[in-house]
């Protein structure tokens, strides 16, 4: 284990060698709000990541997971702040998870007291005192992820899920800190009308959390994971935004905030006018995307699984996602553990059932994927129904210039495409193994276009048809 004194060193030296932040931080495309705009250029997030404990967990080598992350061709990850931590083998269908810290490795935004009887190992945690080995090693895992690229989100804060096993583990309940703060039941944890001592902690790690990354441009802020289950309230939701809002204006840079709105799909309505990103959790078929694109903003995918150990499934969801019109995927990665922290991890189905995928294949898949959209100018595009008659697709297009198209079901199709007239041309490609297949180029008079799918691509096709002139 690092002693403080060398951590802080090793910080000092990884700010020394980073360039000014002089760009902007990732932003809302002014010309097209669905998608992102960051260092200049047009932007979706497409990731595999780990379980949200890659700084909390002090046995967890990041270095090697953005490695990882990098290498395989993905730009985003999650990260959850220290107020939450799983019991070690509570959840046996995540082995070695990143998110359940052994005994006194869990690092936190507040310093440990001289005081022994944190529940988990180690000192209780000091309220009233921040960790500098905390802003260390967080500011340490921002600057590796923006040298690689990778724009981070950071939830603030995570419900106990009504279960006393995770409340029992949390810096903020009165029994494990010696400010006796947080003597609240798990329900009551994050409404307006908590303990007032525990609601002011709650927002001074807001605001010291904001002002001690507002340098970095590639991030994001998530206020809870998950609100909509253990009792979080709407009120204390929106306040948390406010508090965000509140410090950025005192400081050089103004940085997005998202909404964890539901499992699966929801119509949002009434959001904060401070929200930018409407996260949704297994949102297979992606719904989610076509009910809330109405309010021009991106609409994001922000956990999946449980779907059992295979691919397919969760290559389907990324590419149905994103076709469908969202910015942000980011699929739950398994392989990703405290003892491989390079995603290599080959997990089993636990005895309970539950499952989740992950592992160098699916994201090599997913980021077949995200260099598929980046090859448009995805900008212009929209999502259309019309272009393809009697498939169930997902389709953006941009009329008579560029489409893309995805299908799940194509052994032996023949695609009905409807096209303007125009000179056009394009290829298949395969989304497991990335093969293509070119379609030669052709001369249309407008109306309906019968395009024969390649026989060898049978567990899914994307399309790409653009004008030649």
């Amino acid at each position: 284990m690092m002693n403080k004194p060398f951590l802080l060193f090793v910080f000092f030296l990884y700010v020394m060698q980073l360039p000014s932040y002089a760009g902007e931080p990732l932003a809302l495309h002014p010309d097209n709000p669905h998608y992102f705009i960051y260092q200049g250029k047009p932007t979706v997030l497409i990731t595999s990541a780990e379980h949200y404990g890659a700084v909390l967990n002090l046995d967890f080598d990041f270095v090697k997971y953005l490695d990882a992350l990098a290498a395989d061709g993905l730009n985003n990850t999650r990260i959850s702040t220290g107020v939450y931590a799983e019991p070690e083998g509570g959840f046996p269908y995540i082995p070695n998870n990143t998110f359940a810290p052994k005994p006194g490795r869990l690092i936190a935004p507040w310093a440990r007291s001289d005081e022994p009887g944190y529940a988990n190992g180690g000192n209780k945690f000091d309220l009233k005192r921040w960790s500098d080995e905390y802003f260390a090693r967080l500011k340490c895992f921002m600057a590796e992820a923006d040298k690689r690229g990778i724009i981070v989100e950071i939830f603030f804060f995570i419900p106990m899920y009504y279960e006393d096993d995770v409340w029992n583990l949390s810096p903020m309940k009165a029994s494990n800190n010696i400010n006796g703060i947080g003597n609240v039941a798990v329900d009551q944890i994050y409404t307006l009308d908590t303990e007032p001592a525990l609601l002011e902690v709650q927002e001074e790690m807001v605001r010291k959390i904001v002002r001690e990354l507002n340098d970095f441009d590639n991030l994001y802020y998530e206020i809870c994971n998950e609100p909509y289950i253990g009792g979080p309230t709407m009120a204390w939701h929106d306040r948390i935004v406010d508090v965000i809002l509140e410090t950025e204006s005192e400081l050089p840079k103004k940085h997005l905030i998202s909404w964890n709105v539901q499992n699966g799909s929801a119509k949002v309505e009434n959001p904060h006018p401070g929200i930018s990103i409407f996260n949704f959790h297994y949102a297979s078929p992606p719904t989610a995307v076509a009910i809330n694109y109405g309010l021009n903003k991106v609409i994001g995918l922000n956990e999946t699984g449980y779907n059992g150990t295979g691919d397919d499934h969760y290559r389907n969801e990324a590419w149905e996602f994103i076709l469908a019109g969202g910015a942000l995927y980011n699929h739950l990665d398994m392989s990703f553990t405290v003892d491989s922290p390079d995603g290599t991890h080959a997990f089993v189905v636990s005895p309970g059932g539950h499952s989740g995928g992950g592992g160098v294949a699916i994201r090599r898949q997913i980021a077949t994927l995200k260099r598929f959209i980046e090859s448009f100018d995805f900008i212009r595009m929209a999502p259309n129904s019309d272009f393809i008659e009697g498939d169930e697709d997902y389709t953006l297009a941009e009329s008579g210039k560029q489409y893309a198209v995805f299908l799940r079901n194509s052994a032996g199709k023949t695609l009905r495409v409807n096209l303007p007239q125009g000179e056009y041309a394009g290829n298949w490609l395969d989304p497991v193994h990335g093969k293509t297949v070119e379609i030669e180029k052709f001369s249309h008079p407008g109306g309906i276009k019968d395009l024969s799918v390649p026989g060898e691509f049978t567990n899914g096709v994307a399309l790409r048809i653009h004008a030649t002139r």
